[in-house]
């Protein structure tokens, strides 16, 4: 119970503070216990963020990740992916708020999401396994699903860092649409419309 408070409240003081301007004492804080408490069930503020990214993919992605896996139609499971990623609210700017400040704390120790790989690349893995339907039903033409789905995963986190830097030119719906053509592309599908 505690555990999940210190999680949730870490959620909302990285949101507010960022990462780099998050403490053990703002988190603390924001949860209404002493810093004993946080350490006690944390040893450290990256053990948090692994804790708040793994929240945050549950939050973001697992109804999504149901409907993705209960839909027959690859095309329309893939759209059902994707979509969610370039929608312009509040929600989404903050999912990729958190994943931004994760990256960065990833790219300085490594080690940092080594045990929790599996518990937050579900979006990949589904995008994988939908990809792998289409192949076998013949919709898509690509010869290794497993690393299209990476490569997906780097456009569109690529396409969403851009977003949140406020890329002239650059919305939601012109990433969505990139990110349709480069699945077009990738697969031989049509993906708009």
């Amino acid at each position: 119970m505690r555990r999940a408070l210190i999680v949730e409240a870490a959620r909302g003081v990285i949101l507010r503070d960022g990462l780099g301007a998050t403490r053990l004492r703002d988190i603390a804080a924001g949860a209404g216990v002493s810093i004993g408490t946080v350490t006690y069930h944390f040893a450290s503020v990256a053990e948090i963020l692994n804790e708040v990214v793994v929240l945050e993919t549950a939050r973001f992605y697992s109804s999504i990740i149901e409907a993705v896996d209960a839909e027959p139609d690859p095309v329309v499971g893939v759209r059902m992916l994707v979509d969610p990623l370039f929608a312009a609210t509040d929600e989404t700017d903050e999912h990729w708020r958190l994943w931004s400040d994760y990256w960065t704390a990833v790219a300085r120790k490594p080690a940092v999401a080594a045990e929790y790989v599996e518990r937050i690349r579900v979006w990949e893995a589904c995008l994988t396994r939908t990809l792998r339907r289409g192949v076998a039903d013949g919709r898509f033409t690509t010869a290794d699903p497993s690393a299209l789905a990476l490569k997906l995963a780097a456009y569109s986190d690529g396409l969403a860092t851009q977003l949140a830097q406020k890329a002239p030119g650059l919305t939601s719906e012109l990433a969505l649409q990139w990110m349709c053509t480069f699945l077009e592309h990738e697969t031989g599908a049509s993906f708009t419309g």
